[in-house]
């Protein structure tokens, strides 16, 4: 309905300049649409971290927290797309240094076939302390030295003088294992960066950053159990930001670690993290985990009651006061189950790092559960510490040089080839509308009939040569607004109506002898509208997705993802009530219905249709992406995240929702996930 009508004829042209498309200011309800997404989001995270506690209070039976923890395993597996299948490790030892108090071995080894891992193994003197050795795996932060920074060197370096083996490997993008390369040859992405342009493609294959650091980890631990020198029955893990990241994941699903310190990372996801920081790097978002009820506390929790310490900063970005509240509702738990000296917590008065206090205290942690001793340890000024350079050990310091090495990017173009087939299969023999229920079901778009219908505010109408321009506001839910231009044409009776949406906003096309007046002047009735979080509802400002690869969107994406909501769902709902309220409220009884998409929300135009087939008697898609496929295909996309469906390759891909709508579709200039034009076809 129409709750608001202001009518104010202006002297101005549909030709207007384009600050004059303009229609929430004066008029919106909300104190800083830019934010409107972001707000919108922590909203609805809020009120999920109240289920949380709610279920987390009443838990308290060791029965109940038993089949909690499987539960929640099952998911994160599932959620992370599962687990590789375990093939053989070839390692080699392809270096050794002596060093004062041990010594150290340079490792490879594939975690998948052909993909390589870089190591280094610090092994005790056996002079001082005898073999089988307990051991720690040492995941490395976000360094691009990684496993030659000095803080995990000297970590690993400590360990060793005082009788524990440390195995400190490179991460993805880190060190020696940098996945992409250019044409020219050179490695570009490392770090954040790297992890989040994999992410891309993993999130369209159900997949995650996440399960390829995971297996890894899992790996490296194979590693340590097969040598004659450890025990494989005292494994240890320690890592610090990305790595207390890694840690948390592989504390929680390998129950091979028996004594965990993370650092520097564990904190809340409901609370201050993604408030104020906003979500972080691409392993660290995980599909639908909060909608689900698994936060930090929790990767303690899977574990309880196996020894864990927390290394903590005062002055860590990752807030320390919510540090000591996933503390305190993890130790709870222990203590439920009848350990609570075993969950603990240690407190430096410092920044975000692997400072020598937390390396001291996560030593003494290791020696105290691995191997019984419980004695002080301090790490030496002299500690003899290897350069990077000393623990390299690839000839040319990148795995990706060696011999058929295979990237990250090459692991997922095999899956997609494999879901190519499976979805071949799937469409030939599954009924349509059976398949079209599951694209709905994994986008979230929900069917027409279950759709509210907005509260639609008039803000505006302008007078000009041809037509008649109305400003309107669209409210389909509480605290989101989706500013829209209705463009008329005078004295005649449109022949159709059209929804028209942009990537940049409605205002894009909107001048005079553009294509919204090319339409008008085919006598058609065209609603220009801003979908969530585009145009005036656009977010600005920094934000820790590179916007030149993944949009500006980025953050409001994962938090979303969080959610478990995808924003192509969320866009394509919001076309379906726009174009039900033109249908109804403006259109003649007869006069029918089209939807024209520039640029890549063709993704969200493309789910509306299919999910209500009769709606639209024509769909035209200009500079549309043209599949999913081609974005894992190119491994490196400019494809913005705001466009990615979880796991939406395992049964669809955008070409499959194309065929579906038939000649109702046409296709202007193409684009692949780079932005290039397409010469091929869809």
């Amino acid at each position: 309905m129409v709750s608001t009508l202001v009518m104010i004829v202006l002297s101005v042209t549909v030709g207007a300049p384009a600050d004059e498309w303009s229609v929430l200011p004066g008029h919106s309800q909300l104190k800083d649409p830019q934010s409107m997404m972001t707000n919108y989001l922590l909203g609805q995270i809020a009120e999920a971290q109240k289920r949380w506690r709610e279920a987390y209070e009443k838990r308290t039976t060791v029965e109940e927290i038993r089949q909690h923890q499987e539960f929640l395993k099952r998911e994160f597996l599932r959620r992370i797309g599962g687990l590789p299948e375990r093939t053989p490790l070839n390692p080699q030892v392809v270096g050794r240094l002596q060093r004062k108090g041990y010594l150290v071995e340079k490792i490879i080894f594939e975690s998948q076939p052909r993909h390589f891992v870089t190591a280094v193994l610090f092994l005790p003197d056996p002079a001082k302390y005898q073999p089988p050795y307990a051991a720690v795996l040492v995941p490395c932060g976000h360094s691009n030295e990684s496993k030659g920074y000095k803080e995990y060197a000297a970590f690993a370096a400590l360990c060793a003088s005082n009788g524990l083996a440390a195995l400190v490997f490179d991460p993805i993008d880190q060190g020696e294992r940098h996945q992409w390369r250019n044409p020219d040859g050179k490695f570009t992405l490392w770090g954040t960066a790297g992890h989040n342009m994999i992410g891309v493609g993993s999130i369209l294959l159900g997949r995650n950053t996440a399960r390829f650091e995971i297996w890894d980890g899992i790996r490296a631990i194979d590693y340590l159990q097969s040598r004659p020198d450890i025990d494989p029955q005292k494994i240890g893990c320690s890592g610090i930001s990305g790595g207390g990241t890694q840690t948390s994941y592989l504390m929680a699903l390998d129950p091979r670690i028996k004594a965990a310190a993370p650092g520097c990372y564990i904190c809340s996801l409901y609370g201050r993290l993604i408030r104020e920081n906003g979500p972080q790097d691409a392993e660290q978002n995980i599909y639908g985990q909060l909608a689900l009820g698994m936060d930090h506390a929790d990767y303690c929790i899977m574990r309880a009651p196996a020894p864990t310490l927390l290394l903590a900063a005062t002055r860590d970005f990752f807030n320390i006061e919510d540090t000591w509240m996933s503390f305190r509702l993890a130790k709870r738990v222990y203590g439920r189950l009848g350990y609570p000296e075993r969950m603990d917590l240690a407190e430096t008065d410092t920044e975000h790092g692997f400072t020598v206090q937390l390396r001291e205290a996560s030593v003494r942690f290791m020696l105290r559960w691995l191997l019984g001793r419980d004695e002080p340890v301090f790490e030496p000024a002299d500690l003899d510490v290897p350069t990077a350079a000393e623990l390299q050990c690839t000839p040319q310091g990148e795995v990706m040089l060696l011999d058929g090495a295979r990237s990250v990017y090459d692991l997922n173009r095999d899956y997609a080839q494999e879901l190519k087939i499976r979805r071949e299969n799937l469409w030939k023999t599954t009924p349509l509308e059976k398949l079209l229920e599951r694209v709905a079901e994994i986008a979230g778009v929900r069917p027409l009939e279950d759709l509210p219908r907005p509260d639609v505010t008039v803000c505006q109408t302008v007078n000009g040569e041809t037509a008649t321009l109305e400003k309107l506001i669209f409210r389909p839910e509480p605290g989101i607004e989706l500013p829209a231009l209705i463009f008329t044409p005078k004295d005649r009776q449109p022949k159709s109506g059209v929804i028209y949406i942009h990537e940049d906003g409605k205002a894009t096309d909107a001048g005079k002898g553009g294509p919204i007046d090319e339409l008008v002047q085919q006598r058609k009735l065209v609603l220009a509208v801003d979908l969530r979080g585009l145009g005036e509802t656009q977010r600005t400002g920094q934000t820790y997705f590179r916007p030149e690869y993944h949009g500006p969107d980025g953050q409001d994406f994962y938090l979303a993802y969080h959610l478990g909501k995808s924003y192509v769902g969320m866009r394509a709902e919001d076309i379906l009530v726009v174009a039900r309220w033109l249908k109804e409220e403006r259109l003649p009884a007869g006069v029918p219905l089209e939807l024209v998409s520039v640029g890549y929300l063709n993704s969200s135009a493309l789910h509306a249709a299919v999910r209500e087939r009769d709606l639209f008697q024509h769909i035209h898609l200009v500079r549309p992406l043209i599949s999913w496929d081609n974005v894992v295909q190119l491994g490196f996309s400019k494809n913005r995240l705001v466009n990615t469906v979880h796991g939406a390759l395992e049964v669809y891909d955008l070409p499959d929702l194309v065929r579906v709508l038939g000649e109702r579709v046409t296709i202007q200039d193409p684009r692949d996930a780079m932005g290039q034009e397409w010469s091929g076809h869809l």
